[in-house]
């Protein structure tokens, strides 16, 4: 897809979305989403976010790459976990099962990087009561991949927590933990599985799993996408990690190197800078490289110039 495209569709983004026939609306920092009874519409915007902020402007194309790969990848891991998935009736649309949301994210890691990286760097041997041993390097491989789950917080960053803490707290129960935490290694697996094929690297991911009405545990919010997941480029690993140099990586990091670069890590006192037309066609070029490596498939805009009518006429909406 050309620049002149993305340009072209700058004035035309998904930024919010307001559709009062959907039921009840949440907004979070990407999707809004709507409740009514048992049923669920998740609509994926062009809205980014870093460092807990959502930022001014918006990214042409993105809600439509993100919600299609994780709608490819609800696909490809279906017979691992069911999914909450009922029908994707529109580019930036997912309709699915209302469930209630288990309070925990299951975070599944295979190397050493982000904020495990951090804390290991720190004099830290243990996360989410898993021990680490000594001489592990940044972005090294770990002995075996971890589940080093989270809680959910409603402000700021998420907490590490064990499992056995999640138990004593009564966040949920053990049978249910046991549960989540085999699918989340059965989905890793089969997450790293799938990036080596594309000649990529799952380093780290998260995995949200929710409880249908019925009482059944189902893989929920997204999978496997950018958003929710760190790769690296196999191909210079083995170099760059025998060099201690940065790695290569198919995710949104470049985003917040900018916005380090121009003074903003999300600080209360620091100002939001302006994303500029060329940075934002930028994104949206990275974000298609992104989709294009992870699924092997093209990516086809829809270019509608009204993207919330082309999203009502596909929900039916009067």
């Amino acid at each position: 897809m050309d620049a002149d495209r993305i340009y072209a569709f700058l004035d035309h983004t998904l930024d919010i979305t307001h559709f009062d026939d959907l039921g009840e609306r949440y907004q979070g920092k990407v999707r809004d989403t709507y409740r009514r009874n048992g049923d669920l519409v998740l609509i994926t915007t062009d809205r980014i976010s870093s460092f807990d902020h959502i930022l001014k402007q918006s990214i042409p194309f993105k809600g439509q790459i993100l919600n299609r790969t994780a709608a490819y990848f609800f696909d490809a891991t279906a017979d691992i976990v069911p999914n909450h998935v009922r029908e994707v009736p529109d580019p930036n649309v997912t309709v699915a099962t209302a469930c209630e949301a288990l309070p925990v994210e299951f975070v599944m890691r295979g190397y050493l990087a982000g904020q495990a990286w951090r804390l290991y760097d720190a004099g830290e041997r243990s996360i989410s009561g898993v021990s680490l041993p000594d001489g592990l390097r940044q972005n090294s491989p770990l002995p075996d991949p971890i589940l080093t789950p989270a809680t959910k917080a409603e402000e700021g960053h998420d907490e590490n927590i064990s499992r056995s803490e999640v138990i004593e707290r009564g966040i949920i129960e053990g049978a249910t933990f046991d549960q989540c935490a085999a699918y989340a290694r059965a989905l890793y697996e089969r997450g790293a599985e799938m990036a080596a094929e594309r000649d990529l690297i799952l380093v780290d991911t998260k995995y949200e799993f929710g409880r249908t009405p019925d009482g059944s545990i189902v893989l929920i919010d997204e999978v496997h996408t950018p958003d929710c997941s760190r790769y690296f480029y196999a191909d210079g690993y083995e170099e760059r990690l025998a060099a201690d140099e940065p790695q290569r990586q198919l995710s949104k990091e470049f985003v917040r190197d900018w916005l380090r670069d121009h003074g903003f890590t999300g600080q209360p006192d620091q100002t939001m800078p302006d994303l500029p037309d060329a940075l934002r066609v930028r994104v949206t070029e990275r974000y298609i490289e992104l989709y294009e490596q992870l699924t092997g498939t093209a990516f086809d805009a829809d270019e509608h110039p009204d993207p919330q009518q082309r999203i009502r006429e596909a929900l039916g909406l009067a």
